[in-house]
């Protein structure tokens, strides 16, 4: 069960970003760093946790981007 940490509101959407890392990831814009986000619909505070990536998805990313 979700309570936000600032408010304490129960309610929250969830999404997910996306991040380079690395100087050939930057050079070849390649966003291999991937991140889940949870906001509260309150008052905007979000948590980030980072997810595990594989690198094939890395590359299939790539080249769907």
């Amino acid at each position: 069960m979700y309570k936000c940490a600032k408010c304490g509101n129960e309610e929250y959407e969830t999404d997910q970003m996306r991040a380079t890392g690395g100087f050939f990831a930057k050079m070849f814009d390649i966003q291999n760093k991937k991140f889940l986000t949870i906001s509260c619909k309150k008052c905007g505070y979000t948590e980030i946790y980072k997810k595990k990536t594989r690198a094939l998805s890395n590359v299939a990313d790539w080249f769907i981007g």
